[in-house]
């Protein structure tokens, strides 16, 4: 059983993994047979291709949890998004996502994103 620290820990543990590029460390975090919904994916190699592109196009992004509400085996996660230029005026980029967790690792995610510029399309932002 994930506990509500071990799901807030893990999912800050993947967003410096994200944060300081490394990705590898980041597939240890995810079951085999992890699946992203939004990339429509199982294990996490898709997932380490989606970041690799999406610091290629924006080599300053970082990814921070404003808000990880636990139930369960299940955390939903809103995050800011820092180092993506927007208009002025736009307020800055959000990811919205919910994972499900097996045995302390992520098991399952869904996600949405806003605020992105139409440079980060959101097949990259929701890997």
């Amino acid at each position: 059983m994930t506990t509500r620290e071990d799901a807030s820990d893990l999912v800050r543990q993947m967003q410096e993994c994200f944060n300081s590029r490394q990705f590898d460390k980041g597939a240890d975090l995810h079951t085999p047979d992890f699946f992203s919904h939004p990339l429509g994916t199982t294990g996490f190699e898709a997932g380490k291709d989606a970041w690799r592109i999406l610091v290629a196009r924006h080599p300053d992004m970082r990814v921070v949890a404003q808000d990880i509400l636990v139930d369960g085996d299940k955390a939903a996660v809103r995050s800011t998004v820092e180092g993506i230029a927007v208009p002025d005026g736009d307020g800055r980029p959000m990811l919205f996502e919910i994972f499900r967790f097996d045995d302390g690792r992520f098991a399952e995610m869904w996600g949405a994103a806003t605020g992105f510029p139409p440079s980060a399309g959101p097949e990259d932002v929701l890997g």
